[in-house]
């Protein structure tokens, strides 16, 4: 409990020092579990930046990441990973995020980062994170900490505007609007609000091997992706989706940078979700299983989404490769009209997984259900004829890599105009045949 105080009064202080219209550091958005945090450089240039606090706070610092690919931005972000003590606490963090930011921009240090330098009482070395409220402490002062028995008059006056006395119960209460975990509710949050336990071990064993491989020199990816991916694993243990059982995540090797997502929950109502209790009575198996492989500029990038098991195809897939089947760019097109078509390999064809389309605003949950949503719009049907073999050899990664690539270069090369014009013939033609009647909103 004196953790999650402690951490409060920090964010409180934050906020006083600096609020929304601050000219250089800015706190636009916080609670216990996150804080958002805005840079403005000598141009005007606005850089914002994340931290995600996550169970094992304070033991361990929160997890940042950054916005911005600059350099000086992720170099300042990236020491925020290497502290101990009381550097983990969140006020210190912005502390050192913002004089390394100051440093690298060659701006001066706003005067208000000197009421950050305030003692802090540091867990003793037995302390456990804050959300199981093993954390050690007693009454606080100033910032975030206990005082020594003798603090200077100054410190003191500090403390009287920022403490919170007993007596103004009510002003604490007003005050945590933007705080909504209550104190009583933390024995009940890896239960109810949060995640369970064995979700909670894999971040920390992710976290473990990643300072490790920090030590060793052997760091893969990059520091701004890594923390952004926690920060999605994190948040998709804590969805109501992933809770829901609508999907599964598997971490392959242990790797951030590889998932094994399980689909297992479509549109009731599609041809999809019968296939898939056929699939269940057949195999044993009740869900699509798809390879998400991030890359170390995500989230700046896309992923690349394949199809490993069962052989996915469209409704109308058979009747279009048979016309147009050595007219990759045409085939590229019908990708576009249909949605949701499984390329050779398994590669999947949206444009929200190429960089035209993609957003580094895109959560990995929304990416996900959004290929469920796909897959359902374009009559994807499971091929139950496959044979285990057939399977093997069709769906492979560097099948998938190879027909994704193709298609994206056709599409840099040619633009949208032309799938465009090209959309428009296929669409005629199967009017002309009677294959296709395309929505009223569509025309």
């Amino acid at each position: 409990m004196a953790c999650l105080n402690t951490l409060k009064q920090e964010i409180k202080t934050l906020e006083k020092i600096f609020p929304k219209n601050h000219e250089r550091f800015q706190i636009l958005n916080s609670s216990v579990d996150e804080l958002l945090c805005r840079f403005i450089d000598k141009n005007g240039k606005r850089y914002d930046i994340h931290a995600n606090i996550t169970e094992t706070y304070p033991s361990s610092p929160p997890v940042w990441f950054a916005e911005s690919e600059e350099t000086s931005v992720t170099n300042a972000v990236q020491i925020l990973s290497n502290t101990n003590g009381r550097d983990n606490h969140v006020i210190n963090q912005v502390g050192i995020l913002l004089r390394e930011l100051c440093r690298l921009h060659n701006v001066p240090l706003p005067p208000d980062i000197d009421n950050l330098a305030l003692p802090l009482q540091t867990p003793p070395p037995s302390a456990s994170p804050l959300r199981l409220e093993r954390c050690a402490g007693g009454g606080m002062g100033g910032v975030g900490g206990a005082p020594g028995p003798h603090g200077n008059d100054e410190t003191d006056s500090d403390q009287d505007e920022i403490e919170d006395p007993i007596g103004e119960s009510e002003q604490e209460s007003e005050g945590d609007e933007d705080l909504p975990l209550e104190m009583d509710d933390v024995r009940s949050t890896n239960k109810k609000d949060d995640m369970e336990v064995e979700h909670l071990a894999t971040l920390e064993r992710l976290r473990q091997s990643q300072r490790q491989d920090y030590l060793k020199g052997s760091v893969s990816g990059s520091v701004q992706a890594t923390d952004r991916l926690m920060k999605e694993l994190r948040d998709i243990y804590r969805s109501d989706a992933f809770k829901n059982n609508m999907y599964s995540i598997e971490l392959v090797n242990d790797s951030i940078y590889e998932w094994n997502i399980r689909l297992k929950s479509v549109d009731p109502d599609s041809p999809l979700h019968s296939d898939l209790l056929q699939l269940k009575e057949k195999e044993g198996k009740d869900s699509i299983l798809l390879n998400i492989l991030f890359k170390e500029t995500h989230p700046f990038e896309p992923p690349f989404v394949r199809v490993v098991h069962p052989i996915i195809s469209g409704e109308r897939e058979c009747i279009i490769n048979c016309i147009l089947t050595l007219l990759l760019i045409i085939k590229y097109a019908c990708c576009l009209l249909l949605g949701g078509y499984v390329l050779i390999g398994g590669a999947i064809c949206m444009e929200l997984l190429t960089k035209q389309g993609w957003s580094s605003a895109y959560t990995v949950e929304a990416v996900i259900m959004q290929i469920a949503a796909t897959l359902v719009k374009g009559k994807a049907r499971i091929q139950f004829g496959a044979t285990k073999a057939l399977t093997q050899g069709q769906y492979s990664l560097a099948r998938a890599q190879q027909s994704f690539k193709s298609l994206v270069q056709i599409h840099e090369k040619n633009g949208k105009r032309l799938m465009q014009y090209i959309l428009k013939l296929i669409i005629l033609l199967f009017r002309i045949l009677g294959w296709f009647t395309p929505p009223k909103e569509d025309g």
